[in-house]
């Protein structure tokens, strides 16, 4: 029942057993999806909820010419929208950034566990309210932060996000993205992100190594980003940075 979505979900409102094992009865039985490969292809129709159980994903819109932006990063625990089924048609993709491991829950399942538990109900609605409030800082990002300043948001962001679900050591998390990915989350190109990379390493406020992400000095990094977990609503965040506050180099 200690799955990543149990993990998130009771940073946002506290699950008994009964609950959990509800949420355990309505996922089905995960399927691995390769890196690069799409999970679900923008104008699908959107029969169920797709969740992440292991590895990163993205929600990505691609033009003809080729060029494509990441919309959001989907990390483990995290639902692809609990309230899609509700639509007619997918408006984005969701493609793989690693190999990941991903299960679905059937629409008429998820609507039935929201009637049957007020505390997944409330779960679910606010895990979608938290995704939103995500996009909305993106959209921030990319109108009035600079490109060093988007990029240690991110890296702060993802950390935040990471230790909410058990999946960051102290101030290290795994981080498997590319630069071109990078670029495509962050609206800006390949060239820049390298730059941008080497300003945040030459000031000692991360490491990237292995493919993972090590922040050196948290509390520079949070200021220079601008960083308020409050819009991510997990307690876990939350948390993370009080850790944060309490650490220098």
């Amino acid at each position: 029942m200690d799955t990543p979505l149990a993990r998130k979900l009771r940073n946002f409102v506290p699950l008994t057993s009964v609950d959990l094992y509800l949420l355990s009865e309505i996922l089905e039985p995960a399927r691995i999806v390769e890196a690069r490969a799409d999970i679900v292809e923008e104008g699908e129709d959107p029969r169920a909820v797709n969740v992440v159980v292991s590895g990163w994903a993205c929600r990505y819109r691609q033009f003809e010419d080729g060029q494509r932006q990441i919309i959001s990063i989907l990390l483990p625990g995290d639902c692809c929208d609990p309230h899609i089924f509700r639509l007619d048609r997918r408006d984005h993709a969701i493609g793989a950034l690693t190999q990941v491991s991903v299960a679905r829950i059937a629409g008429h399942a998820i609507a039935d566990v929201m009637n049957r538990s007020a505390a997944l109900d409330l779960a679910f609605h606010r895990e979608a309210l938290a995704a939103a409030a995500i996009q909305r800082e993106w959209t921030v990002s990319l109108g009035r932060r600079s490109g060093v300043e988007r990029l240690a948001h991110l890296c702060c962001e993802l950390h935040a996000r990471l230790t909410a679900v058990g999946l960051a050591e102290g101030m290290t998390c795994p981080m498997p993205l590319t630069q071109p990915d990078l670029a495509d989350a962050l609206g800006q190109t390949t060239v820049h992100i390298n730059r941008t990379l080497q300003d945040l390493r030459a000031a000692r406020l991360l490491a990237l190594k292995s493919r993972r992400l090590t922040i050196l000095h948290p509390e520079r990094l949070r200021r220079l980003a601008k960083f308020d977990p409050a819009y991510l609503h997990l307690r876990a965040a939350d948390d993370a940075v009080r850790r944060i506050e309490t650490i220098r180099p």
